[in-house]
Protein backbone atom coordinates (compact mmCIF):
# COMPACT_ATOMS: atom_id res chain seq x y z
CA UNK A 1 0.00 0.00 0.00
CA UNK A 2 3.09 2.20 -0.09
CA UNK A 3 4.00 5.35 -1.94
CA UNK A 4 6.44 4.85 -4.79
CA UNK A 5 9.14 7.02 -6.32
CA UNK A 6 10.02 6.69 -10.00
CA UNK A 7 13.69 6.40 -10.87
CA UNK A 8 15.16 7.52 -14.19
CA UNK A 9 11.81 8.03 -15.95
CA UNK A 10 13.20 10.31 -18.64
CA UNK A 11 16.11 7.99 -19.32
CA UNK A 12 13.85 4.95 -19.62
CA UNK A 13 11.43 6.72 -21.96
CA UNK A 14 14.29 7.85 -24.15
CA UNK A 15 15.65 4.30 -24.36
CA UNK A 16 12.25 2.94 -25.33
CA UNK A 17 11.69 5.62 -27.96
CA UNK A 18 15.12 5.05 -29.46
CA UNK A 19 14.70 1.28 -29.49
CA UNK A 20 11.24 1.19 -31.06
CA UNK A 21 12.50 2.66 -34.32
CA UNK A 22 14.74 -0.39 -34.68
CA UNK A 23 11.85 -2.89 -34.57
CA UNK A 24 11.18 -4.24 -38.08
CA UNK A 25 7.77 -3.11 -39.24
CA UNK A 26 7.10 -1.02 -36.16
CA UNK A 27 5.25 2.17 -37.05
CA UNK A 28 3.68 0.53 -40.12
CA UNK A 29 -0.05 0.17 -39.47
CA UNK A 30 -1.05 -3.47 -39.06
CA UNK A 31 -3.86 -4.65 -41.31
CA UNK A 32 -4.37 -8.13 -39.82
CA UNK A 33 -4.35 -9.64 -36.36
CA UNK A 34 -1.30 -11.68 -37.33
CA UNK A 35 0.64 -8.49 -38.09
CA UNK A 36 -0.62 -6.72 -34.96
CA UNK A 37 0.29 -9.69 -32.76
CA UNK A 38 3.79 -9.90 -34.18
CA UNK A 39 4.39 -6.18 -33.67
CA UNK A 40 2.98 -6.45 -30.16
CA UNK A 41 5.39 -9.28 -29.32
CA UNK A 42 8.33 -7.23 -30.54
CA UNK A 43 7.19 -4.15 -28.67
CA UNK A 44 6.68 -6.07 -25.43
CA UNK A 45 10.07 -7.75 -25.53
CA UNK A 46 11.85 -4.51 -26.36
CA UNK A 47 10.01 -2.68 -23.60
CA UNK A 48 10.78 -5.41 -21.08
CA UNK A 49 14.47 -5.06 -21.88
CA UNK A 50 14.41 -1.27 -21.69
CA UNK A 51 12.50 -1.22 -18.40
CA UNK A 52 14.37 -4.26 -17.02
CA UNK A 53 11.12 -6.07 -16.24
CA UNK A 54 11.86 -9.61 -14.98
CA UNK A 55 8.51 -11.22 -15.84
CA UNK A 56 5.35 -10.28 -17.70
CA UNK A 57 2.02 -11.58 -18.94
CA UNK A 58 0.03 -9.90 -21.71
CA UNK A 59 -3.49 -10.45 -23.03
CA UNK A 60 -5.25 -8.64 -25.87
CA UNK A 61 -9.01 -8.76 -26.41
CA UNK A 62 -10.46 -7.65 -29.73
CA UNK A 63 -14.21 -7.67 -30.39
CA UNK A 64 -14.89 -10.02 -27.49
CA UNK A 65 -12.20 -12.53 -28.46
CA UNK A 66 -8.88 -13.25 -26.77
CA UNK A 67 -6.46 -12.74 -29.68
CA UNK A 68 -3.13 -12.71 -27.83
CA UNK A 69 -2.12 -14.30 -24.52
CA UNK A 70 1.57 -14.76 -23.83
CA UNK A 71 4.10 -15.06 -21.02
CA UNK A 72 7.63 -13.69 -20.84
CA UNK A 73 10.61 -13.75 -18.52
CA UNK A 74 10.92 -15.01 -14.98
CA UNK A 75 8.39 -15.26 -12.18
CA UNK A 76 11.34 -15.77 -9.83
CA UNK A 77 14.70 -14.50 -11.01
CA UNK A 78 17.02 -16.09 -8.46
CA UNK A 79 15.65 -19.59 -9.08
CA UNK A 80 15.11 -19.05 -12.83
CA UNK A 81 11.41 -19.93 -12.59
CA UNK A 82 9.73 -18.91 -15.86
CA UNK A 83 6.45 -17.07 -16.13
CA UNK A 84 3.74 -19.47 -17.32
CA UNK A 85 0.03 -19.17 -17.93
CA UNK A 86 -0.53 -20.29 -14.32
CA UNK A 87 1.70 -17.62 -12.73
CA UNK A 88 -0.31 -15.31 -10.49
CA UNK A 89 0.42 -11.59 -10.42
CA UNK A 90 -1.02 -9.12 -7.88
CA UNK A 91 -3.46 -6.56 -9.27
CA UNK A 92 -2.98 -4.31 -6.26
CA UNK A 93 -5.15 -1.21 -6.75
CA UNK A 94 -6.53 -2.50 -10.06
CA UNK A 95 -8.65 -4.69 -7.76
CA UNK A 96 -10.80 -1.59 -7.29
CA UNK A 97 -12.30 -2.04 -10.77
CA UNK A 98 -13.67 -5.44 -9.76
CA UNK A 99 -15.01 -3.94 -6.55
CA UNK A 100 -16.74 -1.29 -8.67
CA UNK A 101 -18.45 -4.03 -10.67
CA UNK A 102 -19.53 -5.72 -7.42
CA UNK A 103 -21.19 -2.51 -6.23
CA UNK A 104 -22.93 -2.11 -9.60
CA UNK A 105 -24.20 -5.70 -9.34
CA UNK A 106 -25.70 -4.91 -5.95
CA UNK A 107 -27.17 -1.70 -7.34
CA UNK A 108 -28.90 -3.65 -10.12
CA UNK A 109 -30.25 -6.04 -7.50
CA UNK A 110 -31.74 -3.10 -5.60
CA UNK A 111 -29.45 -3.67 -2.62
CA UNK A 112 -27.31 -0.53 -2.98
CA UNK A 113 -28.15 3.01 -4.09
CA UNK A 114 -25.04 4.69 -5.47
CA UNK A 115 -26.41 8.14 -4.69
CA UNK A 116 -27.38 7.31 -1.11
CA UNK A 117 -25.20 8.13 1.89
CA UNK A 118 -22.96 5.22 2.88
CA UNK A 119 -24.33 5.62 6.42
CA UNK A 120 -27.57 3.96 5.27
CA UNK A 121 -25.60 0.71 5.07
CA UNK A 122 -22.93 1.33 7.74
CA UNK A 123 -24.48 2.64 10.94
CA UNK A 124 -21.24 3.14 12.88
CA UNK A 125 -19.78 5.91 10.72
CA UNK A 126 -18.65 9.11 12.44
CA UNK A 127 -21.04 12.03 12.19
CA UNK A 128 -18.77 13.89 9.73
CA UNK A 129 -18.82 10.89 7.37
CA UNK A 130 -22.56 10.23 7.30
CA UNK A 131 -23.49 12.25 4.21
CA UNK A 132 -20.76 10.81 1.97
CA UNK A 133 -22.41 9.05 -0.95
CA UNK A 134 -21.53 5.53 -2.09
CA UNK A 135 -20.46 6.82 -5.49
CA UNK A 136 -18.10 9.30 -3.82
CA UNK A 137 -16.38 6.36 -2.13
CA UNK A 138 -16.03 4.64 -5.51
CA UNK A 139 -14.62 7.77 -7.16
CA UNK A 140 -12.28 8.91 -4.37
CA UNK A 141 -14.14 12.18 -3.88
CA UNK A 142 -15.24 11.44 -0.31
CA UNK A 143 -12.67 13.67 1.37
CA UNK A 144 -11.97 10.92 3.91
CA UNK A 145 -8.63 10.53 5.71
CA UNK A 146 -6.57 7.51 4.60
CA UNK A 147 -6.68 4.47 6.86
CA UNK A 148 -3.19 3.38 5.71
CA UNK A 149 -1.77 6.53 7.27
CA UNK A 150 -2.67 5.10 10.70
CA UNK A 151 -0.43 2.69 12.64
CA UNK A 152 -1.14 -0.77 11.21
CA UNK A 153 -0.28 -4.48 11.52
CA UNK A 154 3.33 -4.03 10.39
CA UNK A 155 3.91 -1.75 13.38
CA UNK A 156 2.26 -4.12 15.83
CA UNK A 157 -1.17 -2.48 15.75
CA UNK A 158 -4.36 -4.28 14.75
CA UNK A 159 -6.68 -3.60 11.85
CA UNK A 160 -9.38 -2.73 14.35
CA UNK A 161 -7.12 -0.07 15.85
CA UNK A 162 -6.40 1.31 12.36
CA UNK A 163 -10.09 1.81 11.76
CA UNK A 164 -10.69 3.23 15.22
CA UNK A 165 -7.88 5.72 14.66
CA UNK A 166 -8.98 6.86 11.20
CA UNK A 167 -12.55 7.41 12.37
CA UNK A 168 -11.23 9.92 14.88
CA UNK A 169 -9.57 12.03 12.16
CA UNK A 170 -11.27 15.05 10.54
CA UNK A 171 -12.16 15.02 6.86
CA UNK A 172 -9.33 16.08 4.58
CA UNK A 173 -11.79 18.11 2.51
CA UNK A 174 -15.57 18.45 2.09
CA UNK A 175 -17.05 15.47 0.26
CA UNK A 176 -17.26 16.08 -3.47
CA UNK A 177 -14.77 18.93 -3.33
CA UNK A 178 -11.83 17.19 -5.00
CA UNK A 179 -10.34 13.87 -6.07
CA UNK A 180 -8.08 12.36 -3.42
CA UNK A 181 -7.03 8.73 -3.73
CA UNK A 182 -7.15 6.69 -0.53
CA UNK A 183 -7.83 3.22 0.79
CA UNK A 184 -10.49 4.11 3.37
CA UNK A 185 -13.05 4.37 0.57
CA UNK A 186 -12.62 0.78 -0.53
CA UNK A 187 -12.42 -0.61 2.97
CA UNK A 188 -15.88 0.87 3.54
CA UNK A 189 -17.12 -0.46 0.19
CA UNK A 190 -16.01 -3.97 1.20
CA UNK A 191 -18.10 -3.60 4.34
CA UNK A 192 -21.11 -2.48 2.29
CA UNK A 193 -20.73 -5.44 -0.09
CA UNK A 194 -20.51 -7.89 2.80
CA UNK A 195 -23.47 -6.43 4.64
CA UNK A 196 -25.80 -6.11 1.66
CA UNK A 197 -24.91 -9.46 0.07
CA UNK A 198 -24.72 -11.24 3.43
CA UNK A 199 -21.43 -12.95 2.49
CA UNK A 200 -17.81 -11.82 2.94
CA UNK A 201 -16.34 -9.62 0.19
CA UNK A 202 -13.97 -12.34 -1.06
CA UNK A 203 -16.77 -14.90 -1.24
CA UNK A 204 -19.00 -12.48 -3.13
CA UNK A 205 -16.37 -11.88 -5.81
CA UNK A 206 -15.52 -15.58 -6.03
CA UNK A 207 -19.18 -16.54 -6.57
CA UNK A 208 -20.47 -13.61 -8.60
CA UNK A 209 -17.43 -12.82 -10.74
CA UNK A 210 -14.63 -15.39 -10.66
CA UNK A 211 -16.95 -18.38 -11.11
CA UNK A 212 -19.02 -16.63 -13.78
CA UNK A 213 -15.96 -15.67 -15.84
CA UNK A 214 -14.08 -18.99 -15.42
CA UNK A 215 -11.23 -17.79 -13.21
CA UNK A 216 -10.28 -20.89 -11.17
CA UNK A 217 -6.76 -19.69 -10.31
CA UNK A 218 -7.72 -16.20 -9.17
CA UNK A 219 -7.44 -15.63 -5.43
CA UNK A 220 -6.52 -13.09 -2.76
CA UNK A 221 -3.25 -12.48 -0.97
CA UNK A 222 -0.12 -10.38 -0.45
CA UNK A 223 3.60 -11.00 0.15
CA UNK A 224 2.87 -12.67 3.49
CA UNK A 225 0.40 -15.20 2.09
CA UNK A 226 1.74 -18.53 0.69
CA UNK A 227 -0.08 -18.31 -2.65
CA UNK A 228 0.86 -21.17 -5.03
CA UNK A 229 2.43 -20.05 -8.32
CA UNK A 230 2.62 -16.42 -7.20
CA UNK A 231 5.25 -14.31 -8.94
CA UNK A 232 7.99 -12.84 -6.78
CA UNK A 233 7.79 -9.05 -6.81
CA UNK A 234 10.93 -7.02 -7.44
CA UNK A 235 12.13 -3.43 -7.45
CA UNK A 236 15.20 -1.43 -8.48
CA UNK A 237 14.36 1.29 -5.98
CA UNK A 238 16.95 2.06 -3.27
CA UNK A 239 16.54 0.35 0.09
CA UNK A 240 18.79 2.86 1.85
CA UNK A 241 22.57 3.08 1.78
CA UNK A 242 23.38 -0.58 1.37
CA UNK A 243 25.74 0.04 -1.53
CA UNK A 244 26.73 2.86 -3.90
CA UNK A 245 24.86 1.17 -6.76
CA UNK A 246 21.76 0.37 -4.71
CA UNK A 247 19.41 2.02 -7.23
CA UNK A 248 20.40 -0.50 -9.91
CA UNK A 249 20.22 -3.62 -7.74
CA UNK A 250 17.23 -5.91 -8.17
CA UNK A 251 15.61 -6.41 -4.77
CA UNK A 252 12.56 -8.16 -3.39
CA UNK A 253 9.56 -5.92 -2.80
CA UNK A 254 7.39 -6.78 0.18
CA UNK A 255 3.83 -5.49 0.19
CA UNK A 256 1.15 -5.80 2.83
CA UNK A 257 -2.61 -5.73 2.15
CA UNK A 258 -4.54 -5.85 5.44
CA UNK A 259 -7.56 -8.14 5.18
CA UNK A 260 -10.05 -5.29 5.58
CA UNK A 261 -8.50 -3.50 2.59
CA UNK A 262 -8.50 -6.36 0.09
CA UNK A 263 -11.31 -4.71 -1.88
CA UNK A 264 -8.80 -2.01 -2.72
CA UNK A 265 -5.84 -4.16 -3.68
CA UNK A 266 -5.92 -7.86 -2.76
CA UNK A 267 -6.52 -9.87 -5.93
CA UNK A 268 -3.90 -12.16 -7.53
CA UNK A 269 -4.67 -13.46 -11.01
CA UNK A 270 -3.32 -14.17 -14.49
CA UNK A 271 -3.65 -12.02 -17.59
CA UNK A 272 -5.69 -14.75 -19.28
CA UNK A 273 -8.15 -15.09 -16.41
CA UNK A 274 -8.45 -11.32 -16.20
CA UNK A 275 -9.17 -11.35 -19.94
CA UNK A 276 -12.01 -13.79 -19.24
CA UNK A 277 -13.31 -11.29 -16.70
CA UNK A 278 -13.15 -8.40 -19.19
CA UNK A 279 -14.98 -10.47 -21.81
CA UNK A 280 -17.67 -11.41 -19.28
CA UNK A 281 -18.06 -7.77 -18.29
CA UNK A 282 -18.23 -6.52 -21.87
CA UNK A 283 -20.75 -9.19 -22.87
CA UNK A 284 -23.18 -8.27 -20.11
CA UNK A 285 -22.67 -11.33 -17.90
CA UNK A 286 -22.04 -9.19 -14.81
CA UNK A 287 -24.07 -6.02 -15.33
CA UNK A 288 -26.14 -4.39 -18.07
CA UNK A 289 -24.85 -2.02 -20.75
CA UNK A 290 -26.61 0.86 -18.98
CA UNK A 291 -24.88 0.02 -15.71
CA UNK A 292 -21.53 -0.20 -17.48
CA UNK A 293 -21.97 3.26 -18.93
CA UNK A 294 -22.91 4.59 -15.52
CA UNK A 295 -19.93 2.83 -13.95
CA UNK A 296 -17.56 4.44 -16.48
CA UNK A 297 -19.03 7.95 -16.22
CA UNK A 298 -16.67 10.29 -14.31
CA UNK A 299 -17.97 11.47 -10.97
CA UNK A 300 -18.84 15.17 -10.95
CA UNK A 301 -17.17 17.37 -8.37
CA UNK A 302 -19.04 20.08 -6.49
CA UNK A 303 -17.86 22.69 -9.00
CA UNK A 304 -19.34 20.73 -11.92
CA UNK A 305 -16.05 19.45 -13.33
CA UNK A 306 -15.23 15.78 -13.80
CA UNK A 307 -13.20 13.92 -11.24
CA UNK A 308 -10.39 11.60 -12.31
CA UNK A 309 -12.33 8.42 -11.51
CA UNK A 310 -15.71 6.90 -12.15
CA UNK A 311 -17.14 4.01 -10.08
CA UNK A 312 -13.99 2.03 -9.38
CA UNK A 313 -12.22 2.96 -12.61
CA UNK A 314 -9.72 5.67 -13.53
CA UNK A 315 -11.13 7.47 -16.57
CA UNK A 316 -8.36 8.18 -19.08
CA UNK A 317 -10.66 9.54 -21.79
CA UNK A 318 -14.40 10.12 -22.07
CA UNK A 319 -16.72 11.11 -24.89
CA UNK A 320 -16.88 9.18 -28.16
CA UNK A 321 -13.56 7.37 -27.61
CA UNK A 322 -13.69 6.15 -24.05
CA UNK A 323 -10.69 4.77 -22.19
CA UNK A 324 -11.09 3.31 -18.71
CA UNK A 325 -8.52 1.45 -16.69
CA UNK A 326 -7.45 -0.58 -13.74
CA UNK A 327 -3.97 0.39 -12.53
CA UNK A 328 -2.17 -1.08 -9.55
CA UNK A 329 1.10 -1.14 -7.68
CA UNK A 330 3.14 0.50 -10.45
CA UNK A 331 3.27 -2.97 -12.02
CA UNK A 332 -0.20 -4.11 -13.20
CA UNK A 333 -2.65 -2.46 -15.55
CA UNK A 334 -5.49 -3.07 -17.95
CA UNK A 335 -7.02 -0.48 -20.25
CA UNK A 336 -10.38 -0.91 -21.96
CA UNK A 337 -11.23 0.93 -25.17
CA UNK A 338 -14.97 0.15 -25.33
CA UNK A 339 -15.63 2.13 -28.51
CA UNK A 340 -12.87 0.24 -30.32
CA UNK A 341 -13.88 -3.21 -29.05
CA UNK A 342 -10.40 -3.46 -27.53
CA UNK A 343 -8.79 -4.22 -24.18
CA UNK A 344 -5.12 -4.67 -23.25
CA UNK A 345 -3.91 -6.36 -20.05
CA UNK A 346 -0.28 -6.33 -18.89
CA UNK A 347 0.83 -7.79 -15.55
CA UNK A 348 4.44 -7.54 -14.39
CA UNK A 349 6.45 -8.36 -11.28
CA UNK A 350 8.45 -5.12 -11.26
CA UNK A 351 7.48 -2.15 -9.13
CA UNK A 352 8.11 0.69 -11.58
CA UNK A 353 7.26 -1.45 -14.61
CA UNK A 354 4.25 0.88 -15.06
CA UNK A 355 2.52 -1.00 -17.91
CA UNK A 356 -0.14 1.72 -18.13
CA UNK A 357 2.55 3.80 -19.84
CA UNK A 358 3.18 1.40 -22.72
CA UNK A 359 -0.24 -0.26 -23.05
CA UNK A 360 -1.40 2.65 -25.29
CA UNK A 361 1.42 1.78 -27.72
CA UNK A 362 0.17 -1.81 -27.86
CA UNK A 363 -3.40 -0.59 -28.33
CA UNK A 364 -2.44 1.48 -31.36
CA UNK A 365 -1.32 -1.69 -33.12
CA UNK A 366 -4.86 -3.10 -32.91
CA UNK A 367 -7.03 -0.04 -33.43
CA UNK A 368 -6.41 -0.15 -37.19
CA UNK A 369 -7.65 -3.75 -37.46
CA UNK A 370 -11.18 -3.80 -38.91
CA UNK A 371 -13.82 -5.14 -36.58
CA UNK A 372 -16.97 -4.42 -34.65
CA UNK A 373 -17.20 -1.27 -32.55
CA UNK A 374 -19.62 -0.44 -29.77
Amino acid sequence: MGRFMLIGKNRICAVIAATLVLIPGFGIAATTLVEANEQARQLIQTTMEARRIPGLQVAVIKDGQLVLSENYGFANVENRVPVTGQTLFPLNSATKSLTGVAIMQLAEAGLVDLNAPASIYLEDLPKAWRQIRVRQLLAHTSGLPDVVDQPGPTTGATEASMWKSVKMQPLNSPSGESFSYNQTNYGLLAQIIAKQSKVPYEEYLADRQFAVASMPLTTFGDSYDPVPNAATIYSYFPRGTLAPNDASRLSHWIYDIPHSLRAGGGIQTTATELAHWVIALSSGRFISEASMRSMWTPERLNNGSNGAWAAGWPVLASGSQREVAGIGGNRAAFILYPDNGLAIIVLTNLVGGNPERFIPKIAELYKSIPGKTK
